[in-house]
């Protein structure tokens, strides 16, 4: 091969390169778009939530929904709901915390990773305590199987399960391959989380405006961070390309 045809080719290969580091970015562009206007509709939502509970105008609503849901109270169920609470207080949320973030270091190399989980969960925890303190809402007293003390809304286990599942099924999405395992990660994330929820609506702990409230709330929280976090990573890639 002459030096004319290996600079040609050298340049065919530095293109398809280029080429494909514009369509990868692309896509993250799109991603990182999406994550701040889902954040917004989320906030928007929460302000909605918040502005029927100050009105009295969504008490029917949770009488109903508490009714359903405890209507079904048996020995086995209130084991299970009880089971799905304590995987989403504090102590346990720490330990998985610790656990995946060693996981995501050990096996799959992460690193500034482990910040998001870290801040997406401490901070959910944060957020819920300024939240709860802004809005002062007691808790019900209707049927208690179960106990909890402060204030009610937003919930914070379902702050909590949100961030800490749904920031790692983000996180696990691209080592995943195939639909169909991630469509298991999905709903297996989902199901701890609607769980985790339900669970306080069941023992009698939380109104179920306090729940969806608690995954309006981390979900403007959680897209907010991812919104950050790629847009971290969209600088990174624009550099990188610029340097090539």
């Amino acid at each position: 091969m002459t030096d004319v045809q290996t600079v040609r080719a050298r340049l065919r290969a530095n293109v398809r390169r280029r080429r494909r580091s514009s369509i990868q970015l692309d896509r993250l562009f799109k991603r990182f778009t999406r994550a701040l206007a889902f954040s917004i509709v989320c906030a928007a939502a929460f302000g909605c939530i918040a502005l029927l509970i100050g009105i009295q105008a969504i008490a029917a609503f949770d009488s109903a929904v508490i009714g359903a849901v405890q209507g079904l109270e048996a020995a086995p169920l209130t084991a299970v709901m009880n089971a799905f609470t304590q995987i989403g207080a504090g102590p346990a949320v720490a330990v998985i915390t610790v656990a995946v973030g060693a996981f995501l270091y050990k096996a799959l190399g992460h690193r500034k990773e482990l910040l998001l989980l870290a801040v997406s969960v401490g901070g959910s925890a944060l957020l819920n305590a300024l939240l709860k303190l802004a809005f002062r809402r007691d808790r019900p007293t209707l049927h208690r199987i179960g106990e909890a003390t402060g204030y009610s809304f937003p919930s914070g286990h379902s702050m909590t399960a949100f961030c800490l599942y749904g920031t790692l099924a983000y996180l696990l999405w691209n080592h995943i391959p195939g639909t169909a395992g991630r469509t298991v990660l999905v709903a297996s994330s989902a199901l701890f989380i609607l769980a985790i929820g339900i669970s306080r609506i069941y023992l009698g702990v939380h109104y179920p405006s306090d729940v969806i409230g608690g995954y309006l709330a981390s979900g403007c929280w959680l897209l907010g961070l991812i919104w950050a976090y790629s847009g971290f990573g969209r600088r990174s890639a624009v550099t990188s390309l610029g340097d090539r």
